[in-house]
């Protein structure tokens, strides 16, 4: 391996020149991406390659090796987004190559959260491939000797008018050695002539992945490790306040018990005393946790599911301070009303139950730490260990320069690499695992790979929080005049974006208001944050609204739409008429504020929902339930078709429609569609959780009900092909699908659901 150490602009198309025998390597600073790897390559890969962060490298025999700075959850980006460079490259697909980037600040979003990879990567990704293919096309033409216009590209090899070819290896040094193009000089493909983005391409780490190649942070190895597992307390707002570590130094392989103080499992700020066992096995290190002796005391109040629901039964029905967003006068259409219907929803406490539980290496040593495993956020929490270890000098902290000099040298130290996960669902955010594994190898002066049981994962992780909505609209005329939605949850819950989301914009008299109580139960991100409940409360709330004003459910809110598109269409008006930003600034103020999404949009594929499901043509003894929801920038729009079976309902089948743009890789999306309904359906239907004393009531599977395979339906999938941009798919499909079971079983059985799980609810289901 030839290693070479460069300097270049953060902003720019990066370039380095080949070794002797080594290939062209192109590097580029991507807001967000993932790349492939081809686990089939038809070529040999060449002996001698630069040793970068953020680069695209070909041989001299034409192989492409895209380096993928984002972590891959499952979400298959490391498949999607080489697709895309692989196109603008014009390289073959089976000449594609990926291996995994390690965490460097060339990357200026190396986080798998949100849905938003293939959003922000988009553009960049493309210019990447784009602009390497430009360079490659110079070089070529220079030793023609005629105009790089004069040149096309197919599959990695350039021809000219006179019937010359040279592949992308031939000219890969010469590239190296020329300038990087202007990007007004690249040109990216248009969409009909793309041959890669668009088309079905299996998941590059499939092979390795059914025949149990290492790929997973649950696989890293290296000589001396040690395996260590953490005892932390069995109920939050406990303390250690004695341990006694005899019987557990007895298990043979125990090597050290360690009482260190770290993160509560992902708080940054608030740490408790756990103790670590260290061993030469992953069943020794259990074991001799198991014989640790503890004793723990209440340091804060232990709480219980029961106290949580009536304090959020309280603050639902209480008024707040200050509302998130409010148009009109709320309080006039309700009072003016002809009927007000009210209702309030319900929901727990969730785990994330990942199939991989939480693991992660660490190997500190005096001057550098190597950190290796599964995390959704690795920059993050690389900040956080240099700020464990003290590794950020002291500075000034009005001196910017300084911060940022001491910054770089910590971060210098910390060599992070990412593998693939066994689900992250959000729970990989956080980073505790990182910090334990990182003050466990500090204090055994050794490299450790933390492992977690499956009940250490399960009964000490964060949670989706507990939550109650209530929604009320004002009728009038038979037509919504008010909506008023407040939640309250345990912890922060609501976003300030979802205050704009639908109705938003589409009823004059519109007010969102939220509470929340403060409890030492540590919660956060889970799957399609904010929105996982929230969609099903209100989705489910409009088709009642619906029935009780007498329209189609779908109708009802088209018609929504249409009153949101005119706020919209008012807007765009101003924005046309008035280009000075101060002025449209105060000509805006007399308009009720926009939406976050586009209502035509939203329309098209409620439509196609509508018309793909057989909605006005529904078949005799099949119930049918509807539910739309905007989130993570993707439009989703589900009927969810149920029958009766033995006197219960039985879904069947779910039509799903979405507008996540151009799709880039169908086969991966169709998966991820269909993971993301049967996932919010299985959650909306048996996910259950809840604490006493503190204490997690579930440590297990045989505990914990998931969704199970013959109850999964069918999930038929739909694309809104417009020809926009890509948006994301990991979140957006589970919402609506717990309203649109939860619909189709009212039109089953005439019962209405309010709180999950509906199998707890139901008399029909339960």
């Amino acid at each position: 391996m030839v290693k070479k150490k460069y300097k270049f602009d953060r902003r720019s198309f990066l370039k380095l020149s080949a070794a002797t025998g080594g290939g062209l390597m192109l590097g580029f600073n991507w807001s967000s991406c993932n790349s492939p790897q081809d686990v089939r390559p038809v070529k040999v890969m060449p002996k001698e390659w630069y040793d970068i962060n953020a680069f695209l490298k070909i041989g001299d025999n034409g192989l492409v090796t895209i380096f993928s700075p984002n972590p891959e959850i499952g979400q298959n980006v490391k498949t999607s987004m080489p697709m895309i460079i692989a196109e603008e490259l014009d390289v073959s697909w089976e000449d594609v190559v990926v291996e995994q980037a390690g965490l460097n600040d060339w990357f200026s979003r190396q986080v798998a959260g949100g849905s938003q990879s293939i959003r922000h990567g988009w553009k960049s990704l493309r210019m990447a491939g784009a602009t390497a293919k430009r360079m490659l096309v110079n070089a070529a033409a220079k030793e023609w000797e005629i105009d790089p216009s004069e040149c096309s590209v197919s599959e990695g090899v350039i021809s000219n008018g006179k019937g010359d070819k040279l592949t992308f290896g031939a000219v890969a040094k010469a590239a190296s050695t020329m300038d990087v193009p202007k990007e007004e000089d690249v040109v990216l493909k248009e969409a009909k002539d793309y041959k890669i983005i668009g088309t079905d391409r299996s998941n590059v780490d499939i092979d390795n992945i059914i025949t149990g190649k290492p790929l997973f942070g649950i696989d890293t190895k290296r000589e001396g490790m040690l395996y260590a597992t953490v005892l932390r307390p069995p109920a939050f707002g406990q303390k250690l306040k004695s341990v006694d570590d005899s019987e557990a130094l007895k298990v043979a392989g125990v090597k050290g018990v360690y009482k260190i103080n770290l993160p509560l499992r992902q708080g940054p700020d608030r740490t408790v005393d756990k103790v670590a066992v260290v061993a030469t096995s992953t069943w020794a290190a259990m074991k001799g946790k198991k014989a640790l002796k503890a004793v723990w005391q209440e340091d804060t109040p232990l709480e219980n599911t029961t106290n949580h629901k009536a304090d959020l039964t309280r603050l639902v029905n209480s008024t707040a301070k200050k509302s998130v967003r409010k148009d009109g006068d709320p309080n006039k259409a309700f009072a003016e009303a002809d009927e007000v219907i009210e209702k309030v929803f319900e929901s727990p406490f969730l785990p994330h139950n990942c199939m991989e539980p939480m693991n992660f290496f660490a190997h500190v040593q005096a001057d550098k730490v190597e950190l290796v495993g599964p995390v959704q956020t690795p920059a993050w929490s690389r900040d956080r260990v240099v700020k464990m270890l003290g590794w950020i000098d002291e500075f000034d902290p009005e001196d910017k320069e300084a911060k940022k000099a001491a910054e770089e040298k910590a971060y210098a130290k910390v060599d992070l690499k990412m593998t693939r996960m066994g689900g992250g669902f959000g729970r990989r955010l956080f980073g505790d695992f990182v910090m334990d594994a990182t003050q466990i190898s500090k204090v055994a002066g050794a490299p450790i790979q933390l492992i977690w049981s499956r009940e250490d994962d399960m009964a000490g992780g964060t949670y989706r929080p507990a939550i109650h909505y209530k929604l009320r609209a004002a009728i009038k005329d038979k037509k919504i005049t008010g909506y008023h939605l407040i939640e309250a949850a345990v912890n922060d819950n609501m976003w300030a974006s979802l205050a704009q989301s639908f109705p938003a914009s589409a009823i004059a008299n519109y007010q969102v208001d939220n509470h929340k109580i403060e409890s030492n139960i540590t919660t956060g991100a889970w799957r399609a944050p904010y929105t996982n409940f929230l969609a099903s409360a209100e989705q489910c709330f409009l088709d009642e609204v619906a029935q009780k004003i007498g329209k189609d459910p779908i109708e009802m809110r088209l018609e929504l739409l249409a009153e949101a598109k005119k706020v919209y269409d008012q807007h765009a008006k101003l924005e046309e008429e008035i280009k000075d930003e101060e002025k449209l600034k105060v000509a805006k103020k007399g308009l009720m504020p926009k939406g976050n999404y586009e209502p035509d949009r939203f329309i098209a594929a409620i439509k196609m929902a509508r018309d793909k499901s057989g909605w006005n043509n529904k078949a005799s003894g099949s119930h049918l339930g509807f539910s739309a929801y905007y989130s993570h920038n993707t439009y989703v729009a589900q009927v969810a078709h149920v029958t009766m079976v033995d006197d219960k309902p039985k879904v069947d089948k779910v039509t799903c429609v979405v507008d996540c743009g151009l799709v880039i890789n169908p086969l991966a999306a169709t998966n991820l569609i269909q993971g993301g309904v049967i996932d919010g359906i299985g959650h909306a239907m048996f996910g259950d959780f809840g604490f006493e004393n503190g204490q997690p009531s579930m440590d297990n599977f045989n505990q914990y009900r998931l969704i199970r395979m013959p109850e999964a339906p069918q999930i038929e999938v739909h694309y809104v092909n417009n020809g926009k941009s890509p948006t994301g798919l990991g979140e957006p499909t589970l919402p609506p699908a717990g309203a649109a079971i939860a619909n189709a079983f009212h039109s089953a059985t005439g019962e209405r659901l309010y709180r999950q799980p509906y199998v707890k609810e139901s008399k029909v289901l339960g």
